[in-house]
């Protein structure tokens, strides 16, 4: 039996797992739009009938749209800021060997592995201290420093199989070093960009512990959320905007997915290219 063939063989009992991985984690989640399309504002069973009223009167509040273009407008702004910033990180880290660079990589990492209350406590009496008012500013500051490493590492395979010889071939040619980057990396690592930019727009539009923190009169979407539930009455329009937030953000994060992948090359093609021909 080849070594190839073991490897591909299907194991049962991991994929039943992850089966039942998936299961516990979603099963609660998916409970939400079941209970939107619900008459009744009590969350129990059986239903007790169909209706879109919830989600039509969503779009009859003014508190709810303000809190969507607030959540829109600071999502937009902290993803080009945070892809930016990881481009131009993931092509530093990449491009040559720098001294400390794994600790750098490690330092520019520890967002994703603090307690987003830490930070958020942390950015709150730092803005206190030097007397900068709570504003959406602030929010976007604090969205940029837990965007920022999805950002670096959705980007850095796009720059780890980057095929060098383009660029030299382009210098070769008489383009300097800014051209080269727009016309030949830019497009080349294209897809990885726009990944980048879904991706931190929607950790940003879904954040809610950070923006608690650090948000003044101006409410984000999760913000509004989380005021409405001290009213029972208000309970389905939350879980029809809920339910609205998580397809979208569903979408979002698969399409980021799907299009980090496209022109990636495999971990064998890889390595083929960093040996070189024999």
């Amino acid at each position: 039996m080849s070594g190839g063939s073991y490897i591909n063989r299907p194991n049962r009992a991991l994929t039943a797992y992850a089966l039942v991985f998936l299961t516990v984690l979603y099963l609660p989640v998916l409970a939400l739009p079941l209970f939107s399309f619900n008459e009744s504002i009590s969350v129990r069973f059986p239903l007790q009938g169909f209706t879109l009223q919830w989600y039509v009167d969503l779009w009859s509040r003014d508190s709810v749209l303000a809190a969507l273009w607030n959540s829109v407008r600071v999502g937009v702004c902290v993803s080009l800021l945070a892809t930016a910033l990881g481009l131009l990180a993931a092509r530093a880290i990449t491009l040559r060997r720098l001294p400390g660079q794994n600790a750098i990589v490690a330092f520019a990492m520890l967002p994703l592995v603090i307690p987003g209350i830490i930070f958020g406590v942390a950015l709150l009496i730092l803005f206190s201290r030097i007397g900068v008012p709570l504003s959406l500013i602030t929010v976007g500051f604090g969205h940029l420093v837990i965007c920022l490493p999805f950002a670096v590492a959705t980007l850095l395979p796009r720059f780890e199989g980057f095929d060098r010889s383009i660029e030299e071939a382009s210098a070769d040619l008489g383009e300097n070093g800014w051209w080269t980057f727009w016309r030949v990396t830019f497009p080349m690592v294209l897809p990885g960009v726009v990944a980048s930019l879904l991706l931190t727009f929607t950790i940003s539009f879904d954040e809610f512990i950070i923006t608690f923190f650090l948000s003044g009169y101006d409410a984000t979407l999760p913000i509004y959320i989380w005021s409405q539930l001290r009213f029972p009455r208000e309970f389905p329009s939350v879980l029809a905007l809920s339910t609205l937030i998580l397809a979208a953000s569903f979408i979002l994060v698969f399409t980021a997915l799907w299009i980090g992948r496209i022109g990636l090359a495999r971990p064998e093609e890889a390595e083929a290219r960093k040996e070189g021909p024999a």
